[in-house]
């Protein structure tokens, strides 16, 4: 496998949110294109809050962006017959780009994907076995693993997932644990996809995996004992999923990449240009083409 640096600064990951509404031009909400450097998306959205003067709920945006990067994204402020100065907004923590107005508020999942430009460094290959698997990943995709940023740092969200089960406190988003119902599904089902995938001797496009929760699975034969099988070890978590509120949901095993390519900036250093789905990790597609390692001076 080969091995690379990755994030050695926030310019060697760059992320442009791909959103597909038109602004109507009109509308209670005042949409925002935002770019950002090294910067949280909440962290963002509560600065947006704090200097629109309006409720920290009132900030609406699509999804959340990594924070060790340079990103654009859309905000939308809910303003109802509000003009608003936009040197009010001002702030060395971000940029607007581009404002315009609409008649509804961003949510979680609106958009359409996101545009990658990623720089790897100390990038060791040969080129011949580099170009056969960037072929492949265009052909046959790679697996649609949720993305370690999903489970926290070392980890954290699922320990919390756990403990929240153990005292009966995993309720969802009007409690404050939405985050953690999030990583446990999230856990569960890269758990079925690893068996799923370890398996299978055929391509797996279009089939899927279980985000748990309340309802009837439609699986059934081989795929419903194998799903069966993996979440066996699992049922205080199944059951916590179910009782908090979710409907059962599917999630595509492979994640296609769209417009993938590769360019040598030095003889060790490359750039990857790609754009993937809403709900799909780049963290994922990069542990498919090189073993990963970041500075000794990266800190999350």
């Amino acid at each position: 496998m080969a091995t690379a640096l990755f994030r050695c600064c926030p310019e060697d990951f760059v992320v442009d949110e791909i959103l597909d509404i038109k602004p109507t031009g009109e509308g209670e909400h005042l949409w925002l294109l935002v770019s950002k450097r090294d910067q949280n998306t909440t962290w963002v959205a509560g600065l947006l809050a704090k200097l629109a003067g309006i409720p920290r709920n009132d900030v609406g945006f699509c999804g959340m962006k990594d924070r060790f990067a340079v990103t654009s994204q859309w905000f939308s402020l809910h303003i109802p017959g509000r003009d608003l100065d936009l040197n009010c907004l001002a702030h060395d923590d971000f940029k607007i780009l581009k404002t315009a107005r609409h008649n509804k508020k961003l949510r979680r999942g609106m958009h359409q994907g996101n545009q990658f430009k990623i720089v790897l460094q100390d990038f060791s290959v040969t080129d011949a076995s580099f170009r056969e698997r960037i072929d492949l990943i265009i052909e046959k995709g790679v697996p649609n693993y949720f993305g370690e940023q999903r489970f926290g740092h070392d980890g954290n969200n699922l320990n919390e997932v756990q403990k929240l089960i153990q005292t009966d406190k995993l309720k969802g988003n009007r409690h404050g644990t939405g985050l953690y119902l999030s990583a446990a599904r999230s856990w569960l089902f890269n758990l079925v996809a690893a068996k799923r995938l370890m398996l299978s001797n055929n391509d797996l496009a279009g089939e899927t995996g279980p985000l748990w929760g309340r309802g009837r699975s439609v699986t059934e034969g081989q795929i419903a004992d194998i799903e069966n099988d993996v979440l066996d070890d699992w049922k205080d978590w199944c059951y916590a999923l179910e009782h908090a509120g979710l409907k059962q949901q599917r999630r595509e095993l492979i994640m296609r990449v769209d417009n993938l390519t590769a360019e040598w900036i030095d003889a060790d250093k490359l750039r990857l240009e790609f754009s993937l789905s809403s709900g799909c990790y780049a963290t994922t597609l990069m542990r498919e083409i090189a073993e990963l390692s970041r500075p000794t001076n990266f800190a999350l």
